[in-house]
């Protein structure tokens, strides 16, 4: 591709972008100050090449998928956020009784109500939190807690009504054999450690190991769904964009945006990468007709991910500014 084809393409992209109209060639002839015919010519090659697609009602063309690959990769510009985008993320950030968490959060959601797309806060998964301890406190005869802790510290307590005549020493046995065989453990992995490890030794050596299996297993599970740490502002945002008209196509997508798992597929897995990276159509895993711009951060300790679902005709410049400067933000909190 030469310098005229990739000033060619970065052009018909934005404008793209912009009026989400196919772009023709009488409207370029201007800005290249060259003839139609010329412009025609261009643009066929990049058909050709498959960074355009014809639009089937216009004779102008469209960005393909490889087209906004190629834009992201090498002619996508920085763009300078404007006064009052900056100003509203500015003021959350600037609120210290907020935890750092919480004017992230807040931070998304305003982003998603700049753009209208979706935007996501994933938390560390509970499979990156590994078992340090169970204790069981007792409240009462026929009441006790179990408190799990975990190596990231996170704690998560649970209170159970015990049948009468349930022997508190047992319940402290089963939490000690736990302790002894399972610390280490992912969380999300102790589940099945203690129906196929734990569950036939307290079997042989528990009287009412049924009741005090479950309180344990009831306790673990509760952790894992209680510390899914997503947080997703604004899911009805993106079918405002022209895009999402087919009933079928908002009904699809409208269920993965619900579905968790689809979810903390977005989760940054990229290894001593934090750098914004975007995903377009395919490449997603989440969905053919989306593009997702992700970033990776720490606080506490902790690995995070922040992200913008959006159209393939995504304001790639204009999220990628708002990312760079959440993160800014974040860090200049941490140096605090």
């Amino acid at each position: 591709m030469d310098e005229r084809q990739k000033n060619l393409l970065k052009e018909i992209v934005e404008i793209y972008i912009k009026t989400v109209k196919p772009v023709g060639s009488k409207a370029l002839c201007n800005k290249f100050k060259c003839s139609s015919a010329t412009i025609r010519n261009e643009m066929a090659k990049l058909e050709d090449l498959g960074y355009l697609e014809k639009n089937h009602i216009s004779s102008g063309r469209i960005p393909s998928e490889k087209g906004y690959k190629f834009y992201v990769e090498h002619l996508m510009e920085p763009e300078e956020l404007n006064g009052k985008d900056m100003l509203k993320l500015q003021t959350i950030f600037a609120n210290q009784e907020l935890e750092l968490s919480d004017a992230i959060t807040q931070c998304m959601e305003i982003i998603s109500d700049l753009t209208n797309y979706t935007s996501i806060v994933l938390g560390s998964s509970s499979k990156d939190n590994m078992l340090l301890q169970i204790n069981i406190i007792t409240i009462s005869p026929t009441q006790v807690v179990a408190v799990v802790c975990t190596d990231k510290g996170h704690v998560e307590n649970k209170t159970f009504t015990l049948k009468e005549g349930t022997d508190l020493t047992e319940l402290t046995k089963v939490s000690e054999l736990i302790n002894k065989r399972l610390v280490g453990t992912p969380i999300n992995e102790v589940s099945e450690r203690l129906e196929l490890e734990i569950k036939p030794i307290i079997k042989k050596q528990i009287k009412q190991y049924e009741t005090i299996y479950n309180i344990f297993y009831d306790a673990f599970n509760d952790f894992v769904t209680n510390n899914s740490n997503v947080h997703v502002s604004g899911r009805a945002k993106i079918f405002e964009q022209p895009e999402y008209n087919n009933v079928e196509e908002i009904k699809r997508l409208a269920n993965k945006l619900e579905d968790m798992s689809f979810i903390k597929r977005i989760e940054a897995s990229d290894n001593n990468d934090n750098e914004i990276k975007i995903y377009i159509g395919e490449e997603t895993e989440f969905d053919p007709n989306v593009t997702i711009i992700r970033k990776k951060y720490t606080v506490n300790g902790e690995e995070k991910t922040i992200a913008i679902i959006g159209p393939k005709r995504m304001d790639y410049q204009r999220i990628v500014s708002l990312l760079n400067y959440v993160d800014e933000e974040i860090d200049n909190r941490k140096g605090e």
